[in-house]
């Protein structure tokens, strides 16, 4: 996809949607961390169906702590792994306590020693929480960059790198948000709803569908 057509591609997304937001439900920088966290191979619907009564028992890191593994597994058991990210949540407020005086720093390297926070969680947390300008690659964000010629990469790494080379400045401070969107309800995986496409013109995919 050539420089003219990227461009296009996110004048469209933005005007259809000028401040996307996540899906996930939260009140606080925390509360985002922890259901981020959750969210690793589960949707984001079955993330709040959990963590509404998982933050309302314990919304912040000293709560959190002290309902410890058994109490957060109790409140997260309909999501998969639950048992490890119950384990992944209650380390990562410890530390959040010990290192960060129970606050989320906006430090890549210091989110990433968090328990359970991977490069693609700690992109989530300083775009939306700190408004930074960086892409969290998802497996929606992967499937549409190479699918439609976005930014081909071999791996979601490769696919961040490219993004962040061609989505315009001034785009890129919510292209992660439109992009998780548009791959979760238009790009999708198995049946593309191309016909419903507004950036259809602009996009490589060979295989169409009506």
């Amino acid at each position: 996809m050539k420089r003219d057509a990227i461009r296009e591609f996110f004048r469209r997304l933005a005007e259809a949607n000028p401040e996307p937001k996540t899906e996930l439900e939260y009140r606080t920088p925390f509360e985002l961390l922890v259901a981020v966290v959750l969210s690793a191979q589960a949707t984001d619907k079955s993330v709040n169906l959990a963590t509404r009564g998982l933050f309302a028992a314990a919304p912040t890191p000293e709560a959190m702590l002290s309902l410890g593994e058994e109490g957060v597994a109790v409140h997260i058991r309909t999501i998969g792994l639950f048992r490890t990210k119950a384990k992944n949540v209650v380390g990562l407020s410890r530390l959040l306590l010990e290192r960060h005086g129970g606050e989320v720093p906006r430090d890549r390297v210091a989110l990433e020693a968090l328990p359970g926070v991977g490069r693609k969680t700690a992109n989530v947390v300083l775009n939306t929480v700190f408004g930074e300008p960086v892409m969290a690659v998802d497996t929606h964000i992967f499937r549409l960059s190479n699918r439609s010629g976005l930014a081909p990469g071999k791996d979601v790494l490769a696919v961040e790198q490219a993004l962040m080379r061609r989505v315009p400045r001034d785009y890129l401070r919510h292209a992660h948000h439109w992009l998780i969107l548009h791959g979760r309800y238009v790009c999708t995986a198995r049946r593309p709803r191309c016909g419903d496409c507004r950036v259809r013109d602009l996009c490589d995919f060979r295989d169409k569908t009506v």
